[in-house]
């Protein structure tokens, strides 16, 4: 299904309707999956589905209702516009050297190394690449890595002493 850059609100409260199976008024993860392409007629990867519902689950049910699920559309709307504007040969994935263009535009400075580490992480199948679905978790599990990791460089140089269960502690109660 491709993403309607400013769907309206009947358009996608059909797509709603289309996926809310049981009537409830809220979609879960399996059924928001049905509402979502990565471009490969392939289902979307159920992990960044859940890492999205927990993103946009204002009521922390585990579900969206409509309006959760708009902003997330819009959400997935951009994040394709942006994997669109890295995939420079049209290809429907992103390799490593678009990934490292992709991260250094958004402002991390990772080496080679690590950004082949990431692709190999989020390649599902197993070439070297990462489609749509897996750029956004990839996105996502950087940022809120990041994010953890900021709260404890107070002078942010990029360096941090915690103790290992500090660590634990941080990655456990990172919502992933």
């Amino acid at each position: 299904m491709a993403y309607v850059a400013n769907p309206d609100r009947n358009f996608l409260f059909d797509v709603f309707n289309g996926v809310d199976r049981d009537r409830s008024g809220l979609i879960n993860a399996d059924e928001l999956g049905m509402a979502l392409s990565n471009g490969t007629w392939s289902p979307f990867n159920p992990e960044t589905v859940r890492l999205m519902i927990g993103m946009f689950d204002k009521q922390n049910q585990g579900q969206v209702n409509f309006d959760d699920f708009a902003a997330l559309w819009k959400y997935v709307t951009d994040w394709q516009n942006c994997f669109r504007s890295f995939d420079r040969d049209n290809s429907g994935n992103i390799d490593k050297n678009e990934l490292q263009t992709a991260l250094t535009t958004f402002g991390y400075r990772l080496s080679e190394s690590l950004v082949e580490t990431m692709v190999r992480k989020f390649d599902r199948q197993g070439n070297g690449t990462i489609l749509f679905d897996d750029f956004i978790q990839c996105c996502i599990v950087l940022h809120t890595l990041t994010s953890a990791f900021r709260q404890h460089d107070a002078d942010g140089d990029g360096v941090i002493t915690i103790q290992y269960e500090q660590f634990l502690n941080m990655v456990m109660n990172m919502k992933l």
